[in-house]
C-alpha cells in the first residue's frame, strides 16, 4: 500500500499539475494540505474518476486538507482533537480498508507554521502540536497500525536543511518545535523517509523565492510517521523531487512510503 503526503498550495490553481501526478504515481492513499477551498469548491469527481473515495476538510482561501484513498474509508474525522474552539482546517483521518491487507488508520495533517516568534502564532504551533503528541498517545493506545501524513511545518535536525544557520529562530527549526517533534518520535513513531534513508539529504520543500530551487537551497519539513505496527509493515519511502521543476509546481513535493 503507498500512502503519500503532498502539499497542494491550492488544489484548484494547480489541478492539472496534481492530476497528471496522481496518474504517473496512482497511490494508494493519499493526503492533501493547503487545498485553499471549501467542501464543496474542491474538485472531487476529477479523482472519484480515476477510482479514489474521498473525505475534504476545507476551509476558504486558507488551509484545507484532503483525504483519497482507492480503498473503502470508513471512521472519518475531521479536525484534531483538544481544542473545540480551533476553526482551522488542519487535520483530517481516516481508517483504510484494503481487501487483501490489514486495515490502516492515516491522519492527514497540516500543522501551522508558528511564524513570527514570539507572538500568538507560535503559541498556536506548539499547542497544536501538544494536541497532536496527545491524539498520537490516544491511538498508539489502540495498538494498530497508522501513520500521521502531512506537512509539519518542522525541521527536524541540522541535514534536514542546506543553511541551518540561516533558519535559527524561525518558528521551524526553533529548539521548541524539534523537541516538540522529537517527542512525537519518542512515542514510539517512525519516521518513514529516515528509515529509508538515514543520513541522505531529502528536502521535501523549496521556497519560490532567492532560486532556492535551482539552488537546491530546500528544506524537509513534509513527514510521515509510523506507529510500531505500520513501521512492521514498512517497505520503502521517497520523494517525487520532480514534480519541483515543472511548470507552476507547489513548493512541496509528494513524499511516500509503502507498507505491504
Amino acid at each position: 500500500m503507498k500512502i503519500a503526503t503532498f502539499n497542494v498550495n491550492s488544489i484548484n490553481a494547480r489541478l492539472p499539475r496534481i492530476l497528471e501526478w496522481f496518474d504517473n504515481t496512482t497511490p494508494d492513499v493519499a493526503v492533501l494540505q493547503e487545498i485553499k477551498c471549501i467542501d464543496e469548491k474542491f474538485p472531487a469527481l476529477e479523482f472519484e474518476d480515476r477510482g479514489y473515495n474521498v473525505v475534504v476538510h476545507g476551509q476558504k482561501t486558507y488551509n484545507g486538507v484532503a483525504l483519497l484513498s482507492k480503498h473503502p474509508i470508513d471512521d472519518v474525522m475531521r479536525g484534531l482533537p483538544g481544542d473545540d474552539s480551533d476553526e482551522q482546517a488542519r487535520y483530517i483521518e481516516a481508517l483504510i480498508m484494503p481487501d487483501h491487507a490489514e486495515p490502516v488508520r492515516v491522519g492527514g495533517l497540516y500543522l501551522p507554521n508558528g511564524n513570527p516568534v514570539p507572538g500568538p502564532k507560535y503559541d498556536y504551533k506548539l499547542g497544536w502540536m501538544a494536541r497532536l503528541q496527545r491524539h498520537a498517545e490516544t491511538l498508539l493506545s489502540h495498538e494498530e497500525a497508522f501513520v500521521l501524513a502531512g506537512d509539519y511545518n518542522a525541521i527536524p535536525q541540522a541535514e534536514d536543511t542546506h543553511d541551518p544557520a540561516a533558519w535559527e529562530g524561525d518558528a521551524l527549526y526553533r529548539p521548541e518545535t524539534r523537541a516538540a517533534f522529537r517527542e512525537l518520535l519518542n512515542l514510539g513513531l517512525t519516521d518513514g523517509l529516515r528509515q529509508a534513508n538515514p543520513s541522505g539529504v531529502c528536502y521535501t520543500f523549496w521556497d519560490y523565492q532567492r532560486g532556492s530551487w535551482e539552488k537546491d537551497n530546500g528544506i524537509r519539513i513534509d513527514h510521515l510517521l509510523m506507529s510500531p505496527q505500520a513501521a512492521d509493515r514498512f517497505k520503502d519511502a521517497g520523494i517525487d523531487r520532480s514534480e519541483r521543476g515543472k511548470e507552476k509546481p507547489s513548493d512541496h513535493v509528494p513524499v511516500w512510503i509503502e507498507l505491504i
